[in-house]
């Protein structure tokens, strides 16, 4: 499955009014501000992937039931026993625009979305039962006190975390941890006694079924509806919303590619006939961006940042592509992915959810 998220761009949005910036163009919508929006959860993509989570949720026969609201991102703020989705999900015209900002739509597939809503749902659980608060949580997981880091280094190889959102998310944090192993247990069919047989995360996996049993039929002792940074009191304009995103997602220039750039590509004069290799790169952007993000989880947005600077000093190199376009396009997509998780490894990550 693509990791752009086309799916949210296809959603009919039904039971809203029609927005007057649905037919601006993309510079014209950047200088919105976000409370302008006017958006609604219901009546749109979102509604089909919160009714599977309330479905999941009512199959396990838990009274816990988040809330939602639209915000700028995914996320669920301590003691709220609820779920801040982005406003790009609520409507098509707003997820072209992340599209065309983000080169992605993070949770624009129904899949994707569900995953997101799920990892989420941990979270929220814990603020409503307090389950943080419990010394066999702490025990098993770590404490929630514990500093969340701006960055965090991947172990990929790891068996002592389950793997459910990309870049290993588990490893980042305690609670981070928490939720991930409760949407493993909560996807329906996730085989997680079979798949993590032998693994030495079996056993959060079987404390979360405990606790979970342990609550069937509790009534959630937190029921806060409290709304954080919802969307009516962002007044950031769409742009500065972006330009942040990006600072945030971005990758500092350097020109570190440039042996692994000699070693594939050529500036020696019997080449210089050859088809240039940033005008190479540049048609097949798009291709590599999506195959490299698809194997690492990475955001689309970082690699196209890595892309762009291979690109540029491809092009001050003047550098030539000396091989078959097949074997170049083979030889460039391992190059890339190796950089990528040369990126990831750095300790450069996103905490975003």
């Amino acid at each position: 499955m693509p990791r752009t998220g086309l799916d949210a761009l296809k959603t009919p949005v039904v039971g809203q009014g029609e927005h007057k910036w649905v037919s601006w163009s993309d510079e014209a919508l950047l200088e919105l501000p976000m409370c302008d929006l006017q958006l609604e959860v219901k009546g749109g993509f979102l509604e089909e992937p919160i009714a599977e989570l309330t479905k999941e949720l009512e199959e396990r026969r838990l009274l816990f039931r988040p809330h939602f609201w639209i915000s700028n991102e995914w996320f669920t703020p301590d003691g709220v026993p609820g779920i801040a989705v982005p406003f790009y999900l609520a409507h098509p015209r707003l997820a072209k625009l992340e599209l065309a900002q983000m080169l992605e739509v993070e949770g624009g597939t129904p899949e994707w979305c569900l995953r997101i809503l799920r990892h989420e749902a941990g979270h929220a659980i814990e603020n409503a039962y307090k389950i943080r608060r419990r010394k066999t949580r702490q025990q098993m997981f770590g404490r929630s006190s514990q500093r969340y880091p701006m960055y965090y280094t991947p172990r990929p190889y790891s068996r002592s975390f389950v793997r459910h959102l990309d870049l290993w998310y588990a490893q980042s944090h305690p609670d981070e941890d928490f939720a991930e192993t409760f949407a493993v247990w909560l996807t329906p069919d996730s085989l997680w006694e079979e798949r993590y047989r032998g693994w030495p995360v079996l056993k959060k996996l079987k404390y979360v079924d405990g606790l979970m049993k342990e609550l069937v039929g509790a009534t959630p002792s937190v029921t806060t509806r409290e709304e954080i940074d919802s969307l009516p009191s962002l007044k950031k304009t769409l742009r500065e919303h972006y330009e942040h995103k990006r600072s945030h997602y971005g990758v500092e220039r350097q020109s570190l590619y440039d042996p692994d750039l000699k070693r594939l590509f050529s500036n020696l004069p019997n080449h210089a006939g050859k088809p240039s290799a940033a005008t190479f790169l540049n048609h097949f952007r798009r291709e590599v961006r999506r195959k490299v993000a698809s194997w690492t989880g990475e955001y689309q947005y970082t690699i196209d940042q890595v892309l762009e600077d291979m690109i540029r000093r491809s092009r001050e190199l003047n550098l030539r592509v000396p091989v078959a376009e097949e074997q170049a396009k083979l030889d460039f997509t391992i190059l890339l992915t190796v950089h990528t998780m040369n990126f990831l490894r750095s300790g450069r990550h996103r905490v975003a959810l």
